[in-house]
């Protein structure tokens, strides 16, 4: 049997599973509320805390964008382990004050913090909103990212059996299944089982890779050889990107609306604090490994196009198979991994934006059954329209993570900034969102991607905060310090 033919064989057992999963979790649902539905009634344990986190943050982007910019790049994209550790340092920043606040008050949405923290303010419900707008256009540009990840697997993996808009629209059916079916609890359960997978099959991938080739030192021969830019020390301007990347992964992550859904869906404060301290490791066994896997492919595969570059990940699993019925086997197992967690980042995405624009931007309650159907129906819709975007890729998988974080950067002073100043006020919250959003947004509709090698959106957040700084101290100039809801922060 083939590797297309095993591919073909394996997705169709993982579907299988997948409805399973969804069927179960329907069954384990207490009731139909946006907090059952959305959050698991608050019930997860560390084991499926952890690996729904890793399944989310290592996805698409990870599996096929960092080995695609990888092989753009060179050596220089071995920064990317730190880019994924400063997300962890900046989780410590939000989740100890964030994660109390949530459970008192049985939060739901990103946007009930903004909503607890600025509710009886003037301009406050323009802060929930513009939060809630500027997270769904995020997670609708994540979204998009996994959908044209899926059809990139699926179609190399199964030898063009299964056309890369097929395997668009067949992934994005399944997603909307199982997880308006079965809600937070079939995302989680089966996020637990991808990273599993994940982590098993990044490993098998990376040992064969550098045992057929001779080790590290090899490989690296062979891309001097192939590119020599590709090993060449990176100049300044390279260097000063490192850094704003840093700032813009190790900020906007932290404000994943899923993640942060995650931070309110855990069973106990201890459950979470165990699961941060496992995901402290995961950009070693994780990033780095597809970072090398993305290098390793510089000499394999000469002249790739720009787009082009993001299948390096399925092209080295055909290799790696036609070595052997063995062989053949393992790059099932990896081709499935990456898949799963592809859809598991995907679910997570479609299932925090049906939650916030139902209940941030539409503005239903948190209590009605009703809200939570509403939910279901928007998530429909939305994926509808990603798939019709991503069925014609214009972009690279890396670049569409700059544009999605570059947004989301511009809420941190509305979460970080608010959760850590008691004085902070909704109206210069509010006008520095929108300037630094203007901004991130204008510079990329003029195609700026950065200045001297720091992104627009990090430019963008410099100018929020300067804003929010100076609104701030003019407010506070002219009216006496309130006291009130800030003092429950």
């Amino acid at each position: 049997m083939s590797f297309s033919q095993l591919g073909l064989v394996g997705l169709g057992l993982y579907l299988l599973a997948l409805v399973v999963v969804a069927g179960v979790a329907r069954r384990a649902r207490q009731d139909a509320s946006p907090a059952d539905h959305f959050l698991a009634n608050r019930g997860l344990g560390l084991f499926v805390v952890f690996l729904t986190l890793y399944a989310t943050a290592y996805s698409g982007n990870s599996l096929l964008g960092y080995p695609g910019e990888a092989y753009r790049r060179g050596f220089s994209w071995v920064m990317a382990t730190g880019f994924m550790m400063s997300i962890i340092v900046g989780f410590h920043l939000l989740v100890p004050r964030l994660r109390p606040i949530a459970v008192q008050n049985r939060f739901v949405t990103p946007g009930d913090w903004v909503r607890h923290r600025f509710g009886d303010e003037p301009f406050g419900e323009g802060v929930r909103v513009g939060v809630g707008l500027l997270m769904t256009v995020a997670l609708a540009n994540f979204l998009l990212a996994q959908l044209m990840a899926l059809g990139h697997v699926t179609s190399e993996v199964t030898g063009g059996a299964i056309p890369y808009a097929v395997g668009v629209v067949g992934m994005a059916s399944m997603i909307l299944f199982y997880e308006t079916v079965g809600g937070m609890r079939a995302v989680a359960w089966t996020d637990a089982a991808q990273g599993v997978l994940m982590l098993a099959g990044l490993g098998t991938l990376l040992a064969w890779i550098l045992g057929e080739a001779g080790g590290l030192a090899a490989v690296t021969d062979a891309i001097a050889r192939a590119r020599p830019d590709a090993v060449a020390v990176p100049g300044r301007v390279e260097r000063t990107n490192w850094a704003s990347t840093v700032v813009l992964m190790g900020v906007a992550s932290i404000l994943y609306p899923q993640a942060i859904q995650r931070i309110y869906a855990a069973r106990t404060g201890r459950t979470l604090g165990r699961a941060f301290a496992l995901m402290g490791f995961m950009p070693l066994t994780t990033t780095l490994v597809v970072t090398l896997i993305g290098l390793a492919a510089i000499p394999r595969f000469e002249a790739l196009g720009t787009i082009e570059a993001d299948t390096v990940m399925p092209r080295l699993l055909g290799e790696w198979a036609a070595t052997g019925p063995a062989a053949a086997a393992l790059a099932v197992v990896v081709f499935i991994g990456a898949l799963a967690a592809i859809m598991s980042t995907a679910d997570s995405v479609l299932l925090s934006l049906g939650s916030i624009l139902a209940l941030d931007v539409v503005g239903r309650s948190r209590e009605d059954e009703g809200t939570t159907r509403l939910g279901k129906r928007i998530a429909m819709v939305v994926m509808g329209l990603a798939v019709l975007v991503a069925l014609n890729p214009r972009f690279t998988l890396w670049r569409l993570i700059e544009l999605k974080m570059e947004l989301l950067i511009q809420c941190a002073p509305a979460f970080l900034l608010a959760l850590h100043w008691r004085g902070l006020r909704a109206g210069p919250v509010l006008l520095g969102l929108v300037a630094g959003t203007l901004v991130a947004a204008g510079a990329a509709l003029f195609g700026w991607k950065r200045v001297e090698g720091i992104h627009v959106g990090v430019i963008g957040l410099v100018i929020n905060a300067v804003v929010v700084g100076l609104a701030s101290w003019v407010q506070s100039r002219s009216e006496v310090p309130a006291s009130g809801r800030v003092g429950r922060v």
